[in-house]
């Protein structure tokens, strides 16, 4: 694998970032349900600090990111890195920057003394899936992801 560039975002990446996200909404046909905004990511990203970003970097552009957060393995007794969105430019895939991206987040894991990278990938994402199998992931067929959102969130906070 090539070597790349990578720096973590800082406060002044906020409309990149958000230019990412659009990007990555956009690929996976759901662009209409984007409603993160700068104000949203700077409280999110770089005041309470919830998730950080890394930017796969090409001749002083960005040309990827990972958005990522860590969750926590009861039955492992530590955290882990939960990878929230990963995203290269179409014009820069199948250069390494993807893989680069993830090896970044696997030193991080590494050096930080993490248990592990997890994600979802949506079904029909073919090209990603094989990405992901041919770095060594393991699908998780035997876990259903769910989700808990708008009215149903508020349904069950309210309900008695």
């Amino acid at each position: 694998m090539k070597q790349f560039e990578y720096r973590f975002a800082e406060i002044k990446d906020i409309g990149l970032i958000l230019a990412f996200i659009k990007a990555l909404a956009e690929y996976e046909q759901m662009a209409d349900v984007v409603i993160a905004n700068e104000e949203s990511l700077k409280e999110w990203l770089f005041e309470k600090k919830v998730a950080q970003v890394i930017f796969a970097i090409k001749d002083n552009q960005e040309v990827g990111f990972a958005l990522y957060f860590y969750n926590f393995s009861t039955f492992l007794g530590k955290a882990g890195i939960y990878l929230e969105d990963l995203f290269v430019f179409p014009e820069f895939r199948g250069q390494g920057y993807g893989k680069g991206l993830l090896k970044q987040l696997a030193k991080i894991a590494l050096e930080r003394n993490l248990g592990r990278i997890e994600w979802v990938c949506l079904n029909w994402n073919k090209p990603s899936i094989d990405f992901y199998l041919s770095i060594g992931a393991k699908p998780l067929s035997d876990w259903a992801t769910y989700r808990l959102s708008d009215k149903e969130l508020e349904n069950l906070a309210n309900k008695e």
